[in-house]
């Protein structure tokens, strides 16, 4: 069984919110002085008091975080902004101390976390390439025989003798991602690097992490990006509010993070710009996925559940109903349309109050926002009658998922669908 290369024990970091600390000039405290003839003596004495908010306060980017990585091991942290995933990887680091608890690691520690941070905007991207090398703990015997590969990953050979103050910020980001990508440390700590460059560099990113990864190599990766997160990663952690929620499968992590529990039914009830007799109306929306968690996001390829809820005025009783839904983008492009009269679904004789319900198997969307229309309609009406029907009812948020299972997923610029297909090849 491989040894633990990381072990994390009741990790805590708090950081002072509300004041700004350090230490005062001497003309500052000269100017406070006058405004405050009759301030303690002291206050002079010791300008650094001076400072000090006694409302200030304080808050715990990461509270009693315990686990253990083994040798070969790719984790995948994950959380909400804000949830203390890149104060961990800081700590992890040595950039910033841990208030609390302690971390054990073993093996050279390589990070990208703030990609580029140690360029020189005068220096070429050539002399940028060695000096970002040394910061990263690479000698220049290292940097020089990889320098050609770097510079090729970049992609950027014919600027490498120009100076970076001049490059695209998408060229600047390139380099500094390929001289980090080239290091050869035990353990890597990587921060949303995938963010940075075009599609095309993004999956020689998703590549080089694969390569690392084959390697035997320890690596601890934040990303929001969800299907990477899948595709690479053994195991997943969830950070909420600086506390690990969930440690375990990277599937079940993903799930943890995209339901909430906090999260209500859409309402509905208040909404004056819908359409119909008002026989029924929808009066709350919600997405579900297969273990009934309400989602505020979903992931391409999940399966979910949507649940239009209704309420049918007094006396009246409606059977035969078509209950449909059709999506389109931001920008109106309709996507699909879905009702249960292509599934051939008779919901009989209605109760007063319940829910329709429509299940997508492996939502076939790209990342994007989608906006959902509704209607309800006679089943036997084609000439436009409505019982209800609301545009831009509710808003679907799609984050990339592993729907190929190749870690990469077209974005919604290449078309608004994905397909489950197959290729082959063949000799005719």
């Amino acid at each position: 069984m491989s040894e633990a290369v990381i072990k994390v024990q009741n990790l805590s970091k708090q950081y002072r919110i509300g004041t700004k600390e350090g230490y005062k000039t001497f003309r500052e405290t000269l100017v406070d002085a006058a405004k405050a003839p009759f301030q303690k003596i002291s206050t002079l004495i010791n300008p650094q008091s001076a400072i000090r908010n006694p409302q200030s306060e304080t808050i715990w980017a990461l509270k009693d975080v315990s686990f253990e990585v083994k040798q070969g091991e790719v984790i995948g942290i994950i959380g909400r902004n804000g949830a203390g995933k890149t104060t961990l990887l800081k700590i992890l680091s040595k950039i910033t101390e841990p208030t609390e608890g302690r971390v054990e690691l073993k093996g050279r520690i390589g990070s990208l976390l703030e990609v580029g941070t140690g360029f020189h905007p005068e220096l070429t991207g050539h002399e940028n390439v060695y000096l970002y090398g040394a910061i990263l703990g690479m000698d220049r015997w290292e940097v020089t025989r990889k320098f050609d590969e770097i510079v090729a990953f970049a992609g950027i050979e014919k600027f490498i003798e120009t100076p970076v103050k001049r490059y695209s910020s998408g060229m600047y980001m390139r380099l500094a991602f390929a001289v980090a990508a080239h290091m050869e440390p035990e353990i890597l700590l990587v921060d949303e690097v995938l963010a940075v460059g075009d599609m095309a560099f993004q999956r020689k990113c998703l590549g080089k992490m694969g390569e690392v990864s084959k390697e035997g190599r320890t690596v601890l990766f934040v990303s929001h990006n969800m299907a990477a997160v899948e595709n690479l990663c053994q195991r997943g952690v969830m950070l909420n509010q600086g506390r690990i929620e969930y440690i375990g499968s990277q599937t079940e992590a993903i799930n943890q993070y995209l339901s909430d529990s906090s999260i209500k039914v859409l309402s509905l009830r208040d909404r004056t710009d819908r359409q119909g007799s008002g026989e029924i109306k929808v009066v709350g929306i919600e997405i579900r996925d297969d273990e009934d968690n309400i989602l505020e996001t979903v992931r391409s390829g999940q399966s979910i559940t949507l649940r239009f809820y209704y309420e049918i005025k007094s006396k009246v009783k409606l059977s035969r109903v078509l209950a449909g839904f059709a999506l389109q983008t931001q920008f109106g492009v309709n996507v699909f349309l879905q009702h249960n009269r292509l599934t051939e679904s008779d919901f009989g004789l209605l109760d007063r109050n319940g829910f329709f319900s429509c299940n997508i198997n492996k939502l076939p969307l790209p990342a994007s926002k989608y906006k959902i229309n509704y209607s309800i309609m006679p089943n036997n009406g084609r000439d436009g009658t409505f019982f209800d029907r609301m545009q831009d009812a509710a808003s679907l948020t799609v984050i990339d998922g592993d729907f190929f299972g190749s870690g990469e997923v077209p974005p919604i610029s290449h078309g608004v669908c994905l397909v489950d297909a197959g290729w082959d090849v063949k000799k005719y």
